[in-house]
C-alpha cells in the first residue's frame, strides 16, 4: 500500500477514520516497525530509564492492532495486542496520561495486560509524534511502586526524549528517502550546475597550487558577543571560477580518496595560522581554533599521531586546537573511532560533536565517545520561535550536555530573538550570521584585535565582508 493510496477499508467520512489512516500512512512512511534494535533508540530508553529511577522503560509503535516495541529497559515486552493498551489511553487523550497509583485509578484496568506483564504499580506515558503531528507510539516508564505525581518540570524532560525519539524517526525517512533518488544529493546538484566539473586532477591540481583556503567563524559567548573560538571552514579559491563552497567538491574528494591530503592540508594550515595569530599577539591560549574531520580521516588509527606531530612543529599548545565530526562519522569504525579519540584526548586537543542531534545514534555516542563540546544543529536554532517541538529538543540537549560536564555551542544564529532563546535556555556559546559570516584569516584578525575581543554589532549578516 502507498502513502497516498487510501485502502477500501478506511474509506470513510467519518473524522476519526480518516484520521486514523493519516496516522496509519505517517506510520508506514517512518517504516520503524519489525525493524532491527537501533543503539540510538536504547539510548533513549535507557536515558529515561536513569533519569527517572524507573523499573522498566518502553519505547512502541502502534498498527491497527498491535503495540510493537522497538526499544525496551528492563522486562522485555516486545508486543501486545493494541485494544485496550496504554496507546489507546494516549491516543485518546492527544496527549500525556500519567498515573502515580494504579490501585487508585480505575480505568487502568483496560491495560492490565500489560501492567500485569510488567507487575507495576505506576506509570507516566506520551507520545512519539509525527512531523504532522499524528501520534505514531509512546515512550512510557514504568514504577514497581506506587509514586509521588510528577512535577511539570519532569513531564516536560519526558517529552523532550519523546522528542528526540520522533527526530530518529524523521532521520530514518528522510535517510531512506535519499537512499532510494540516489546518494549525494549535494553532489548531484552541483553536478548539474557545472556538467562534469570537477574531476579527480582539478582536486589535485588545486591542492598542489595552494587553491584551497580556510574561511573562519568565531565562536561567540552569547552573553558579551566576546569571541571564544573560531571554526576553520575550507573554500576553494579557483582562479577562473572564483570562491567556491564545500558543498561543491568536498563530495568528490570524499569518493575519491582525496579527503585525506586535503585534510591533512586543513588541519597544517589551522596549525599555521594559530602560530601567526600568536606571533601577532592576536590569539592567546583561550582561544581554540576548531578543525572539521571526515569519516576517512577517523578510519585511521595513526590520527593522533599525525596531530600530535603537527601540533610540535607549529609550536601550538594542544589546547588551542579543537577537532570536529559528525556522529556519522564515527559509525563505520566504532572501535577505531574509540581508540582515535581516547588518544587525541590524551593530547589534550578539544573534542566537538558537529551537527547534535542530526546523527545515526547522538544519545549512545555521548556514552561511549569522550566528547567536550557539543553543537547544535542549527536546523533545530533556526525553528527554536516557531516549532514548540525544536525549541524542546534543544533545552533537552542542553540539558543533558550540563549533567553529562560539556559545553554546548549553538550553530546558524541569525537573529536576536534566538540569541535569547538559547541564553534563557542556559546555552553560553553560538556562531552564525548574526555575529559574522565565515571570512577570510585576515578579515579575523581584524575582529581578534577589537577590544576586549568583542563583536561589534555591525558585524552581521548584512555586513559587506567577503565570503
Amino acid at each position: 500500500m502507498s502513502t497516498t493510496e487510501i485502502p477500501p477499508r478506511l474509506r470513510k467520512t467519518h473524522p476519526e477514520r480518516q484520521q486514523e489512516y493519516a496516522r496509519l500512512a505517517a506510520l508506514e512512511a517512518a517504516e520503524i516497525l519489525d525493524t532491527p534494535p537501533e543503539s540510538s533508540f536504547d539510548a533513549i530508553t535507557r536515558l529515561a530509564a536513569e533519569y527517572f529511577r524507573a523499573d522498566a522503560v518502553l519505547l512502541s509503535f502502534a498498527d491497527e492492532s498491535r503495540v510493537w516495541t522497538k526499544s525496551y529497559w528492563g522486562e522485555p515486552v516486545r508486543e501486545l495486542p493494541r485494544e485496550g493498551s496504554i496507546f489507546e489511553m494516549v491516543l485518546q487523550a492527544d496527549g500525556p496520561v500519567v498515573v502515580p497509583a494504579l490501585s487508585a485509578d480505575q480505568v487502568c484496568g483496560e491495560c492490565s495486560l500489560m501492567l500485569r506483564r510488567l507487575k507495576v504499580r505506576s506509570f507516566a506515558s506520551v507520545p512519539v509524534r509525527a512531523s504532522a503531528r499524528q501520534i505514531l507510539g509512546t515512550l512510557t516508564i514504568f514504577g514497581a511502586q506506587p509514586r509521588r505525581p510528577m512535577s511539570g518540570d519532569e513531564l516536560r524532560t519526558l517529552e523532550s526524549l519523546a522528542e528526540l525519539a520522533a527526530s530518529q524517526l524523521e532521520l530514518r525517512r528522510l535517510r531512506k528517502i535519499c537512499n532510494r533518488q540516489g546518494a549525494r544529493p549535494q553532489q548531484q546538484s552541483s553536478r548539474q550546475v557545472t556538467g562534469i566539473w570537477p574531476r579527480l586532477p582539478d582536486l589535485r591540481r588545486a591542492l598542489d597550487e595552494h587553491q584551497f583556503v580556510l574561511y573562519y567563524q568565531p565562536e561567540v559567548e552569547l552573553a558579551t558577543r566576546k569571541i571564544v573560538g573560531l571554526e576553520a571552514l575550507i573554500r576553494w579559491r579557483h582562479p577562473d571560477r572564483g570562491l567556491i563552497p564545500p558543498m561543491d567538491f568536498i563530495p568528490l574528494a570524499e569518493e575519491c580518496g582525496m579527503i585525506l591530503p586535503i585534510g591533512d592540508w586543513g588541519l597544517a594550515e589551522a596549525c599555521r595560522q594559530i602560530r601567526e595569530w600568536c606571533n601577532q599577539e592576536v590569539c592567546e591560549g583561550s582561544l581554540r581554533i576548531c578543525v572539521n574531520l571526515s569519516a576517512r580521516q577517523f578510519a585511521r588509527e595513526g590520527l593522533a599521531d599525525h596531530v600530535e606531530e603537527l601540533l610540535r612543529r607549529s609550536g601550538v599548545s594542544s589546547g588551542q586546537l579543537g577537532l570536529e565530526m559528525t556522529e556519522s562519522s564515527l559509525i563505520p569504525d566504532a572501535p577505531i573511532a574509540m581508540e582515535v579519540l581516547g588518544s587525541l584526548r590524551r593530547l589534550g586537543v578539544s573534542l566537538l560533536m558537529d551537527d547534535f542531534g542530526t546523527g545515526y545514534s547522538s544519545l549512545n555516542h555521548l556514552h561511549k565517545f569522550p566528547f567536550d563540546v557539543l553543537k547544535i544543529d542549527r536546523s533545530f536554532v533556526a525553528r527554536m520561535a516557531e516549532s514548540e517541538q525544536a525549541l524542546q529538543i534543544v533545552r533537552t540537549i542542553v540539558d543533558l550536555a550540563r549533567v553529562l560536564g560539556m559545553s554546548v555551542v549553538a550553530e546558524g544564529i541569525e537573529t536576536a530573538q534566538q540569541a535569547s532563546m538559547l541564553q534563557q535556555l542556559g546555552c553560553r556559546y553560538g556562531q552564525g550570521y548574526l555575529y559574522a559570516k565565515p571570512l577570510p584569516a585576515e578579515e579575523i584578525t581584524r575582529l581578534l584585535r577589537c577590544p576586549e575581543r568583542i563583536v561589534p554589532n555591525s558585524v552581521s549578516a548584512a555586513a559587506a565582508l567577503p565570503n
